[in-house]
C-alpha cells in the first residue's frame, strides 16, 4: 500500500508508537513517566524519540508567562517549546526539533493556510478529517527514523481542547497494525483520610477515555507509595485491563530515579513484550547499569548555590536546576539551590545570597527584578564569590561593570531603560524591524569563537562552543572598547556579537549570552555549570567572604 499523501501513512515503516494520556489532574508526571520508559527502551538498544502534544491555541510556548506555564525551553533549531521537551532530551539523550512539538495553534494555522491556498479543492474544511489528518501527519513525520516514538498528550482526558488529538489517536490506531500501538494512561491514586488508596478517580478517568473510543493497554498510578496488590487488582477489574498491566509510579527523591522505579515495576518489559520488541529481528533487551550508576552516584561534598531570579516558581528555572544537578553528578557534589528573589534582596533573601558558595543570575524579560540582579552581580564581583550569568545575567554583569567599575552613571540596557544615557546593552540590529513577538528573537544553536588562553577556553577546553540562544538585546558595539577595561574581558564572540565575558581580577566570574542549561544532560553536564561547581568547591574553605560587602 503506498503512502497516503494527506495523512502521511506508510504501512511499510513498521514503527512502534506509545501514546501517553493523563487523567484526574494535570501535572501528574506523564512526561517523566513517558521519558523514563523511553530511557529504558533506549538502554535496551532501541532508537527512541518523543512527541509532545500541547492542546493550547498558541503556535508555540514562546510568548507564555513563566508563572503560568513554567520555563520556555529552546531547541537547537530555535523552536520555543514546552518544558517537557527538555525532560525528553535529558532522559533520552537526544536532540529534538520543533517538529516534535505539536500544538493546536500550529495545526490550525497550517490547515487554514492550506484552505486559503485552495489545497482542499473546494471541500468544506472540518476538524475531521482535515485537522485530525494534519495531527497524524505531524506525529508520523516526527517519528521517522526511530524504532519507538513516545507521544504525550498534554492536559487531561475530558478537556475540550484535547478532543481533536484524542480523535486523531483513535484513527491512528485503526490505521496501524495492533502490535505497533500501545496506549498508556497515567492517573492519580490519592489517599483517603484513613490512609486507603482510592481507585475511583482512575475508574472515572478511564471511563472518560473509553467513551471516546480509546482503551488503555497500560495504567500507571501516580501515588505517594507503591500501589497495594489489591488496589492493582481493583483497578484492573473496573478498567478492563490485566492486573499485570497496572503499574505504580510512586514519589521518589529525584526524577532521575523514576526510570529505576519503572524498571523495578517491570513496565519496560511489558511494553517491549506488548510491542514485539523482543523479536529476533530487533535488538535483544540488554539493560545497561550505566544510568543507575550515574544517578545513584555518591555525593562526597556539598555546596549551596544562590539562584537570583524573579519568577518564584521552580518550573520557570527547571533547566538551570537540572544543569546544577548534572554538574553535581559530574563532580560528586550535592548542590543545594537557594532561591533568592531579585525583588527582595533586603530581607531573608540577602542572607541566602551572602551565605551561598556560588551565585547564578539567570535570564528573564522585563524590568522587574533587574536592580536586584545587578546588586547580586556586584556582590559576587566584590566578594569574590564564584559567579555565573546567563543571558540577562550576562547583560546585567555588563551593566554592573559599566556603572560600578567604570563610573558610567545610569548605564543600563535599552530594554529596561530606553532613556539611559549609556545603553551598554541595546537591541540587536536584526530585531529593529520585528513586529511580531513570537518566534522573532535570536533563537537556537549558534557557534561562538573563544579567545585562546582565557577562562572560557579552559571552561570549554576548546576554541569554540555551540550553545542555544533566546534574546533580542546584546552588548552595544559602541561601548566594547570602553567596557574591556579594569578587569572585564569579552572572551567569546560570534562575528561582532559579544557572547562570553569574564574577569581577570576574580577567582571565577563567567557570563554567557547563551543558555547553556538547555544542552546539559545527566551524563554530559554543561561545562559552565561544572566549572562553577568546581570553583565553589575550591572556595568553600574561605571565611568571612562577604562580611565587608554592602548589599
Amino acid at each position: 500500500m503506498p503512502t497516503d499523501p494527506d495523512t502521511g501513512y506508510d504501512p511499510s515503516l513498521g514503527r512502534k508508537f506509545v501514546f501517553v494520556t493523563g487523567g484526574v489532574m494535570s501535572g501528574l508526571g506523564k512526561g517523566i513517566t513517558a521519558a523514563s520508559t523511553g530511557r529504558l527502551l533506549a538502554n535496551a538498544g532501541f532508537d527512541v524519540t518523543a512527541v509532545k502534544v500541547d492542546p493550547y491555541l498558541n503556535v508555540d510556548a514562546g510568548t507564555m508567562n513563566p508563572y503560568e506555564h513554567g520555563e520556555v525551553y529552546v531547541l537547537k533549531d530555535g523552536g520555543e517549546v514546552d518544558l517537557d521537551l527538555g525532560n525528553y532530551e535529558r532522559f533520552l539523550g537526544t536532540d529534538m526539533t520543533f517538529d516534535h512539538n505539536v500544538t493546536t495553534g500550529k495545526t490550525y494555522q497550517h490547515v487554514i493556510e492550506r484552505e486559503r491556498a485552495g489545497d482542499y479543492l473546494g471541500k468544506t474544511v472540518q476538524i475531521i478529517p482535515h485537522v485530525t489528518d494534519d495531527i497524524k501527519r505531524r506525529i508520523r513525520e516526527a517519528a521517522a527514523g526511530s524504532d519507538v516514538c513516545l507521544v504525550e498528550i498534554g492536559g487531561t482526558v475530558g478537556d475540550i481542547e484535547s478532543m481533536p488529538f484524542l480523535e486523531a489517536l483513535r484513527q491512528f490506531a485503526n490505521e496501524e497494525e495492533p502490535e505497533d500501538i500501545l496506549f498508556a494512561h497515567v492517573t492519580l491514586v490519592p489517599y483517603s483520610q484513613n490512609g486507603e488508596q482510592k481507585t475511583k478517580p482512575t475508574q472515572h478517568s478511564v471511563k472518560e477515555l473509553r467513551s471516546i473510543g480509546l482503551q488503555p493497554d497500560v495504567l500507571v498510578g501516580r501515588c505517594e507509595e507503591r500501589l497495594a496488590p489489591d488496589v492493582k487488582e481493583k483497578i484492573a477489574l473496573f478498567c478492563d485491563v490485566p492486573t499485570d498491566a497496572v503499574f505504580s509510579n510512586p514519589d521518589v527523591e529525584d526524577v532521575y530515579h523514576v526510570p529505576l522505579m519503572v524498571e523495578d515495576e517491570g513496565l519496560d518489559e511489558f511494553v517491549m513484550d506488548r510491542l514485539g520488541l523482543t523479536d529476533e529481528a530487533l535488538p535483544k533487551p540488554d539493560r545497561s547499569t550505566r544510568w543507575r550508576e550515574l544517578v545513584t552516584r555518591d555525593r562526597e561534598k556539598e555546596i549551596d548555590v544562590a539562584l537570583v531570579g524573579k519568577y518564584a516558581l521552580e518550573d520557570a528555572y527547571m533547566s538551570i536546576h537540572e544543569a546544577l544537578k548534572h554538574a553535581g553528578i559530574h563532580t560528586r557534589t550535592e548542590v543545594n539551590t537557594l532561591w533568592v528573589d531579585a525583588d527582595e534582596t533586603e530581607d531573608q533573601h540577602a542572607e541566602r545570597l551572602t551565605t551561598a558558595d556560588a551565585v547564578v543570575v539567570p535570564g528573564g524579560f522585563g524590568s522587574r527584578g533587574t536592580e536586584g540582579k545587578i546588586e547580586a552581580v556586584r556582590y559576587a564581583r566584590e566578594a569574590g564569590v564564584p559567579f555565573l550569568g546567563l543571558c540577562l545575567g550576562f547583560q546585567m554583569a555588563v551593566v554592573d561593570h559599566a556603572r560600578n567599575v567604570l563610573g558610567l552613571a545610569d548605564a543600563h540596557s535599552a530594554e529596561i531603560d530606553p532613556e539611559t544615557p549609556h545603553p551598554v546593552i541595546d537591541l540587536l540590529p536584526s530585531q529593529s524591524e520585528a513586529e511580531d513577538m513570537g518566534g522573532t528573537m535570536r533563537l537556537g544553536a549558534h557557534e561562538t569563537e573563544i579567545k585562546p588562553g582565557t577562562l572560557a577556553a579552559a571552561v570549554y577546553d576548546a576554541d569554540a562552543c555551540t550553545e542555544r540562544h533566546r534574546h533580542r538585546y546584546e552588548v552595544n558595539p559602541k561601548y566594547i572598547d570602553e567596557l574591556e577595561a579594569d578587569g572585564l574581558t569579552f572572551s567569546g564572540h560570534a562575528d561582532t556579537r559579544m557572547e562570553l565575558l569574564e574577569r581577570d581580577d576574580h577567582p571565577f566570574f563567567f557570563g554567557t549570552q547563551a543558555h547553556p542549561e538547555f544542552r546539559s544532560r545527566p551524563d554530559r553536564a554543561s561545562p559552565p555549570f561544572v566549572a562553577l561547581v568546581e570553583a565553589a568547591l575550591e572556595s568553600t574553605d574561605t571565611t568571612g567572604r562577604g562580611a565587608d560587602v554592602r548589599l
